[in-house]
């Protein structure tokens, strides 16, 4: 029979995304010498989201993969949005994902004085003009798609009046918006953005890099395509939003007569459950509906990252949505699905009981404390065992309990039997009930010495597991449950009368106490936690930021609110696509 397989090289080939496959023809073809120069441009008026986790993940992918080099740089053309804070929380962000601009760390600030000059070439081939018409006059004169646009009454001021208007603009003699430069191109275009653009505008502001320097300052759409043009980028990676804005870059960079990036767009990132905006993320931060930019509800990715989101969560997120040619909504559960599945491998695991019943096990010695042995993660095996203390009084989740059980329930009931994991097999004997409200307050018990995790003896079977914790031994935390922000998949599809604040998730974040195994060492409260005169042993101090697998609960991280005197954990994801009932905890 005829061999079938496909080559590697085919198979390569085949997984290419549409960009790929256009970086690859370029370097066929010897364009731009086979270089690959990409950059990733943010404006530093926000912090970044998960849609620019993608394109981080796009530009530094692709110049690692075809051994190119990616720069980043801050299109800072707005000084009265900009903040050094964002910048800074940008580059945190890049470094966090993974990915090393080296030295290539630039600035569209850096470009003032060359973009200026710029602007003079324009002026001069009769391309550009100043204008002292109002924003307000600009927007009720540039038409509509269906109607042209009026042409401005300075549209003929001369070359010489044109460059001593413009030069005066630099000087400072006139007020915030009382004059801008226009380029001239065609007010009866169907584009809109070719209908005498605004280039440069008025703004009396402090830069946080320029200072006072400059006065007037280039609009986004001047300055991005001429910053690519001068860090000679190959492949100029934008959304599909830029796709329209397309034919004003060329148009400068002819005009201009300068070197041409080629400019590619993709489908931004759309994620269920959340909004994208910068300035809806900033209305929520402002309006106090959430604690801040890196609030774990947030789709930041400082947010994620305080939740417990790994980098490596992350990339394979990006890897896996592909790039695309037209908008979509990705379903949040992919994401979910990615963190949890990268947790499995790396969190270890701990016992933690989030809402208690008291079981206590009347056969066992009053002073005995053992000490039982239990896997750290049962995908690693390289992680280790670890010493887990056992006690007469435990705690075991509420909702393992049920005095009158249903069908399959193999839980604890009364006369039932269930193993503890890594400990002993127990038998329900009675429960304790509050003679006031009725409420069961504890539960006793019996155990089978013989019935040890990892005795030899121990071959008994029972059908259910508990996890569990000892009372005197635990260390108390505070548990934060997220839940999505906003109960709508679609946050911007509003009906009638709404707003995407409509459709705010009340219970977006539930507050609990819960009781956690010694184990879990928190640096910021001891090097090592010792309760009832236990030591812990056999694991490593816990830090901000570290993760766990709470057993059949779901996956947690140390918060950066955690102090000597409280550890606060938030919950990243359950363990599985559904939210835990665990939620529903009071």
């Amino acid at each position: 029979m005829e061999d079938t397989k496909i080559p590697e090289e085919e198979k390569a080939a085949r997984s290419l995304n549409f960009i790929e496959e256009i970086i690859e023809e370029d370097i066929r073809t010897g364009v731009n010498d086979g270089r690959v120069h990409t950059r990733f441009p943010p404006e530093p008026n926000g912090y970044l989201h998960i849609g620019h986790a993608k394109s981080i993940c796009l530009n530094f992918g692709l110049g690692k993969k075809y051994n190119g080099k990616t720069n980043l740089r801050f299109d800072d053309t707005n000084p009265v949005k900009e903040d050094v804070e964002y910048v800074d929380s940008i580059m945190e962000d890049v470094r966090w994902l993974g990915f090393d601009w080296e030295e290539r760390l630039f600035y569209a600030s850096d470009y003032f004085e060359q973009l200026y000059g710029y602007a003079l070439i324009l002026i001069r081939k009769e391309k550009a003009y100043v204008c002292d018409m109002t924003a307000e006059e600009i927007g009720e004169t540039r038409g509509t798609p269906t109607r042209p646009g009026k042409e401005s009454i300075y549209r003929s001021r001369t070359v010489d009046e044109n460059l001593d208007l413009f030069s005066r603009m630099r000087a400072g003699e006139f007020p915030d918006g009382s004059r801008v430069l226009r380029a001239k191109i065609d007010m009866g275009s169907p584009n809109m953005h070719m209908r005498d653009p605004v280039l440069y505008r008025i703004l009396h502001a402090h830069h946080h890099r320029t200072g006072d320097q400059w006065c007037i300052y280039p609009m986004y759409d001047f300055a991005h395509g001429q910053s690519d043009s001068i860090e000679r980028i190959t492949h100029s990676i934008c959304t599909l939003e830029f796709e329209v804005h397309r034919p004003l870059y060329d148009w400068f960079i002819r005009e201009i007569g300068i070197y041409v990036p080629r400019q590619i767009e993709f489908a931004r990132l759309n994620v269920t459950y959340t909004v994208m905006s910068k300035r809806k993320l900033l209305e929520l931060v402002r309006d106090g509906n959430v604690s801040g930019w890196d609030d774990p509800r947030m789709p930041t990715i400082c947010g994620l990252r305080r939740r417990g989101f790994t980098p490596e969560s992350i990339r394979n997120f990006a890897e896996t949505i592909g790039v695309a040619k037209r908008d979509n909504v990705i379903d949040v559960s992919l994401l979910e699905f990615c963190v949890r599945e990268d947790l499995n491998k790396r969190a270890n695991r701990l016992m933690a009981v989030m809402n208690p019943m008291k079981v206590i096990i009347d056969n066992y010695p009053e002073d005995l404390v053992e000490e039982m042995e239990c896997v750290n993660n049962p995908e690693d095996e390289l992680k280790g065992k670890r010493k887990m203390p056992f006690s007469k009084t435990l705690f075991i989740e509420r909702d393992d309990f049920m005095e009158d059980p249903p069908n399959k329930f193999f839980r604890l009931a009364p006369g039932r039997e269930v193993r503890l994991k890594a400990a002993y097999i127990i038998r329900c004997e009675r429960a304790v009930k509050d003679p006031g409200t009725g409420e069961i307050t504890e539960i006793h018990c019996t155990y089978d010495p013989q019935t040890r995790s990892g005795m030899p003896e121990s071959n008994r079977k029972v059908k259910g597991t508990l996890h569990w914790v000892s009372e005197k031994h635990a260390i108390k935390a505070e548990i934060r449950l997220y839940d999505r922000l906003f109960t709508k998949e679609n946050p911007d599809d509003n009906e009638e009368g709404k707003t995407y604040k409509d459709y705010l998730n009340p219970d977006s974040l539930k507050v609990i106490t819960a009781w956690i195994e010694p184990a879990v060492l928190s640096a910021v409260i001891e090097p090592a936690v010792k309760t009832a005169g236990y030591t812990t042993s056999g694991s490593s101090a816990a830090g901000i930021f570290d993760k766990y697998q709470f057993e059949r609960t779901g996956y947690f991280s140390v918060d950066k609110d955690s102090t000597p005197e409280k550890l606060v954990f938030n919950r990243v994801v359950p363990l599985k696509d559904s939210w835990s009932k665990v939620e529903k905890v009071k």
